[in-house]
């Protein structure tokens, strides 16, 4: 998409763009397999802290990897954030890409994930009410069907790695959003694996 569209692809910076998770979940081993050396890999961590943290379509759809933040209420200060840095374990520019949505609270909760914060209906609907939003567009939890809104219609969930680590049989997704606003949920599936070449090593569990 970034090939055929590189003038209206955006990519967002992910908990798996810092040196941390991609030195533990395998892109450092990666690089260093290929290249023999890890100056690759720096170079792509150098550019992980340029990548935008969020962006807003039409000024109505708030796109982030992960969530909110309790110390980050409005578009202003989102874009107030020092973000070219390497992500820190806590704190605002932690919670937006590690933050999880959950139905079943209201409020801000410990994400068990250790990092983050688990919100709720009444955050993510203060969330759009004071920024004049229609959407907060999602990734970072595994959805079976590919795409799940939450709580209503305000919140969606897009899931674009099929077949997530070569073994949840999970379909993907991305979301087309019209000139008026209509969105289209597009749905694709994996490549057969007769057609790829699956990794030897086993991913880390890292979704669960």
């Amino acid at each position: 998409m970034v090939l055929k569209y590189p003038g209206k692809v955006i990519l967002l910076r992910g908990n798996h763009e810092t040196r941390r998770v991609s030195h533990q979940y395998g892109f450092y081993e990666d690089c260093h397999k290929k290249y023999c050396h890890n100056a690759i890999w720096k170079a792509c961590c150098d550019v992980f802290d340029a990548l935008p943290i969020a962006a807003l379509i039409d000024d109505k759809i708030f796109c982030v990897h992960g969530g909110l933040s309790p110390s980050l209420p409005t578009l202003d200060s989102v874009m107030c954030l020092q973000r070219n840095i390497e992500v820190p374990p806590n704190g605002p520019l932690c919670d937006l890409v590690w933050s999880d949505p959950e139905e079943s609270v209201s409020q801000w909760c410990m994400n068990p994930r250790g990092a983050g914060w688990v919100f709720g209906r009444d955050v993510a609907e203060q969330f759009v009410r004071k920024n004049n939003l229609t959407l907060i567009c999602r990734s970072h939890q595994l959805v079976q069907e590919g795409f799940k809104y939450i709580f209503g219609n305000f919140l969606c969930n897009v899931w674009s790695a099929p077949n997530y680590c070569y073994r949840c049989g999970n379909v993907a997704s991305f979301l087309k959003i019209a000139p008026d606003g209509t969105r289209d949920v597009v749905i694709f599936s994996a490549v057969e694996n007769d057609d790829r070449r699956i990794p030897e090593r086993n991913a880390a569990p890292y979704f669960l």
